[in-house]
């Protein structure tokens, strides 16, 4: 028995060790002990989880157009939209803005996938009674959740996430396109893809750099993302961006997670939801966008002809947050107006 134990032993330990560097450590949830303070409302949703909301714009028994807004990646709902005050008031737009599942104020999701996001939403929508006709607005990352709830007033996609892994896509355009990113994105892709129990341990290590986007690296962005960047630092900074208070796990790390591993549906086999165009979707992409390849977003638009597909030269990731890229983005999603320097 003595051999046996001094050979199982060393194995157990380091089995239990093992599990302790890829085990997260526990949420710090809301109002928990040693958790972040709660400043926002929230919903209760059937699960027993909690959503945090903000709401902007025009008051929501007056508004012509009502709009639930989806944040990017490493970013909350307090992070406003920038959009001008003339033209919300103009068309009368009541904005809805939360917190997606981990972020900022709102419990974690460990069951979280794209359909529940999309659940997330439509439940927000009905307990803050907005009715049967409202839009979406994803913006990045936040652009997943849109494709689960398309069927809606109209919805408006703006630079979203591509998955390298959807079925449709032709095996070479993926690989290309893959290739176009800088290795560490690439390393970090593949793991939350093929290795998802990795994940945590990659994101954390120290020895490689992980994930281009979660570290801001400058490599990611274009020399439009740069003119932005530069314009906005310039800015007084009066917001906190609370992503990651509640631990980087349930947020960052669940949403590279959810966008990159193995969706239960692939967009690119989407029906027409407004066959009789009583809505739309639209696709908005930066020709020189280096974190969501054009390439990519050009054979989605070819395989959902019914989607608007709008290019925007010179425009890289973040070319809706200058010159009125966003006021342009509402105005094409709820009246139809079709903006100028774009390539349709």
């Amino acid at each position: 028995m003595a051999p046996k134990l001094v050979f199982v032993l060393p194995i157990v330990l380091l089995g239990w060790a093992f599990q302790a560097i890829l085990r997260p450590p526990p949420t710090k949830l809301c109002c928990s002990p040693g958790g972040p303070p709660l400043t926002s409302p929230r919903i209760k949703l059937r699960d027993g989880r909690h959503l945090a909301y903000r709401e902007d714009g025009v008051q929501k028994d007056k508004a012509r157009y009502k709009i639930i807004t989806i944040h990017a990646f490493d970013s909350t709902k307090d992070i406003p939209l920038p959009v001008s005050k003339e033209l919300v008031e103009e068309l009368g737009i009541y904005l809805l803005a939360f917190d997606r599942a981990g972020y900022g104020e709102s419990d974690p999701n460990p069951k979280r996938d794209v359909k529940s996001e999309a659940m997330d939403i439509e439940e927000l929508a009905d307990q803050l009674e907005l009715g049967q006709k409202f839009y979406v607005l994803g913006t990045s990352m936040g652009g997943y959740s849109v494709w689960g709830c398309l069927q809606l007033a109209g919805a408006a996609l703006v630079v979203p996430v591509i998955n390298y892994w959807w079925p449709s896509f032709p095996a070479e355009l993926s690989r290309q396109a893959f290739k176009k990113q800088v290795v560490p994105e690439q390393r970090t892709l593949w793991i939350a893809h093929n290795v998802p129990s990795l994940l945590y341990l990659w994101m954390t290590q120290k020895w490689l750099p992980s994930s281009a986007a979660a570290m801001h690296h400058p490599e990611i962005f274009s020399k439009h993302d740069m003119e932005v960047l530069q314009k906005m630092m310039a800015m007084p900074r009066t917001i906190e961006n609370k992503s990651r208070q509640q631990g980087t796990y349930e947020s960052i790390h669940r949403d590279l997670l959810v966008a990159f591993g193995r969706w239960e549906f692939d967009p690119m086999n989407i029906t027409n939801p407004f066959p009789q165009n009583e809505g739309s979707v639209h696709i908005w992409q930066g020709y020189e966008d280096r974190l969501v390849l054009v390439e990519l977003q050009r054979y989605i638009s070819k395989k959902l002809p019914w989607i608007k597909y709008h290019e925007v030269r010179e425009g890289g990731h973040m070319f809706m947050l200058v010159d009125g890229w966003t006021d342009r983005i509402l105005k094409a999603l709820v009246v139809g107006e079709e903006p100028s320097a774009v390539l349709q």
